[in-house]
């Protein structure tokens, strides 16, 4: 009976331990990469699309202005969409080039965008977006350069926490931003495969949104569109060496309701490309779709650190009735120490220090947030926008 309850939490166990080997991997992958050569300046265009920002876009505009590279070769370009407060005013002041627009059907950050990219000087050759709320580090524009120069016709940065020390919840978002843009983009770029679109810090050529437009308009609209370019035959390539810093909030209340509306957006699309992608990867033999769809697939890290846990947990009890390791223990063991190693690496990477990793210990209260935030159901992932309640800090 023990053996018979043993072999059915193997096969249990198997999809964690898929998951939890994906982790594993990309853990042993995750060492810096190194940086390409200086590369020839290229015209570039800072596209913000912007939605009652007026608060912090004047900060925004003026981290984007001051990045090390020549003041001739980009501008930055704030697009103010269906605002009711003074945002355009604001971003105007601070030496942006600002673009409006009113559409009470047509609303969104997707629909911003391809005002954006419509409206595009000839002499550009590539447009970075970047959050109305975001700070970047000064060698932004020179590490896409980089890339684009060998070859890249898209291009993510790192995107990292702006305020990690607001509260121990900002900080494991910083820790989880660590694990799942770091450790998984650098294996993704060590084995040249697609490191897909966080929403913030993407740079495109402008042949390429030419070639395959951006019309994205989910919640999700830079995932979406990071799986088009996969299908198109294009790669989105890993900048490691550069940072977008976006301001995520401490509170559980302002963040709940943009999490359900994301979470719902991208199980929706998990649903309609997963699956699809992954028998598109093996038929066409295509590493890029195949792991795109892997990426897809692969649950949340709570439900892989959770599943792993209580799965251990029985394992370890089987063990000791039948008096010996049994081999569910032995297979949920693994999962539960590729989540420890993936973690601690998302940690190391963090720049939180001591503090980040005693919150840690929190880490099991955030879990059981998001897990209540799955039994609150979205009213619809639409692409409207729902601004998230800023926290003003000091930078």
């Amino acid at each position: 009976m023990i053996l018979a309850l043993d072999l059915v939490l193997v096969v249990l166990s198997l999809p964690v331990l898929l998951a939890a080997g994906y982790l594993f991997v990309a853990t042993l992958l995750s060492s810096r990469l190194p940086v390409p050569p200086d590369a020839e300046p290229r015209k570039f265009r800072f596209v913000v699309p912007a939605h009652n920002e007026s608060a912090g876009i004047g900060a925004t505009v003026e981290s984007l202005l001051g990045v090390d590279y020549p003041k001739a070769r980009f501008d930055v370009l704030v697009v103010a969409d269906n605002c009711q407060d003074d945002t355009a005013e604001c971003a105007r002041a601070a030496g942006a080039i600002v673009l409006e627009r009113q559409d009470a059907e047509r609303r969104g950050k997707g629909y911003a965008l391809l005002l954006a990219f419509s409206n595009l000087p000839a002499d550009v050759d590539a447009v970075v977006v970047v959050d109305a709320d975001t700070l970047v580090s000064a060698n932004l524009l020179s590490a896409f350069a980089k890339r684009l120069a060998q070859g890249a016709v898209a291009v993510q940065a790192d995107y990292a926490v702006r305020n990690p020390n607001a509260g121990w919840r900002t900080r494991l978002i910083a820790v989880a931003f660590g694990a799942f843009h770091i450790v998984r983009s650098r294996a993704r770029e060590r084995l040249r495969l697609s490191c897909g679109l966080r929403g913030n810090g993407m740079c495109f050529s402008a042949a390429l949104l030419a070639e395959v437009p951006h019309d994205a308009f989910s919640i999700v609209e830079d995932v979406e569109y990071g799986l088009r370019l996969g299908e198109a035959g294009y790669r989105v390539h890993y900048a490691d060496e550069a940072h977008v810093y976006g301001e995520m909030v401490s509170t559980a209340s302002a963040a709940s309701s943009q999490r359900r509306r994301w979470e719902e957006g991208r199980k929706e699309l998990v649903r309609r490309n997963g699956l699809r992608l992954l028998r598109a990867g093996i038929a066409r033999k295509n590493r890029v779709l195949f792991d795109l769809a892997l990426d897809l697939l692969v649950p949340p890290l709570s439900r892989i650190a959770v599943s792993s846990f209580f799965g251990a947990l029985l394992g370890a009890g089987l063990s000791y009735f039948a008096g010996r390791l049994a081999f569910s223990a032995v297979s949920f063991g693994f999962c539960v120490f590729a989540v420890l190693l993936y973690v601690l690496r998302g940690w190391s990477v963090s720049g939180t220090g001591l503090r980040g990793l005693l919150d840690l210990g929190l880490s099991p209260v955030y879990v059981l947030w998001k897990a209540t935030l799955r039994l609150r159901r979205a009213s619809s992932p639409t692409s409207s926008w729902v601004r998230t309640k800023r926290e003003r800090h000091s930078d």
